[in-house]
């Protein structure tokens, strides 16, 4: 068994988020299978909006100092990377798609990951609820064609801060967590 490097990036901002939760979990079971994890929030980090200036094709590097540098390192250098957001009006989070912009200046460079995971909440609880979050991740993961979407978890009918106690959909999130260790890169 091959021990992975696993990022996984809660980008709710709320104290007690359902998505968060999630990602603990998934968090959880990746450690609890002997990987090396690293659990990014974004609650508290400064992520400025892309301008669309497209230095950072040239240069490698964002105009911008704040925390992106950093987390897209992580990422660069991941095997697993694992987004973890709410469902807002049918989508992402917004500081998950900013995040994603953001990091535009990983495009051109080399990159580990392969497998890529998502977690999602929302209040409606209808299976297609998390269509458009799925998809406008897939289109980061187009991006990097050594990239997969290897899993997507959606928990529905949580609303308010920890809903999701007590919901089976941790125990699948820890469980999608602890397999990712039984996948050959």
């Amino acid at each position: 068994m091959y021990m992975k490097k696993v990022v996984v990036i809660s980008t709710s901002l709320r104290p007690g988020s359902n998505s968060n939760a999630l990602a603990e979990k998934f968090a959880e079971g990746a450690k609890a299978a002997g990987n090396e994890v690293e659990l990014i929030s974004l609650r508290g980090k400064e992520i400025k909006f892309c301008i669309g200036c497209l230095s950072c094709q040239k240069t490698g590097a964002c105009v911008f100092k704040d925390d992106v540098p950093a987390i897209m390192e992580s990422v660069l250098n991941a095997d697993v990377v694992c987004w973890a957001t709410p469902i807002y009006y049918y989508e992402m989070s917004g500081q998950m798609k900013t995040l994603i912009d953001r990091m535009n200046a990983m495009y051109p460079k080399d990159y580990r990951f392969r497998d890529i995971y998502l977690l999602t909440t929302a209040a409606e609880d209808d299976e297609s609820t998390p269509k458009h979050a799925e998809s406008g991740l897939q289109g980061w993961i187009d991006c990097y064609e050594k990239a997969t979407l290897k899993g997507h978890i959606f928990c529905g009918g949580v609303n308010g801060p920890k809903e999701i106690t007590g919901k089976a959909k941790l125990q699948e999130a820890f469980d999608a967590g602890k397999r990712i260790a039984e996948e050959i890169l």
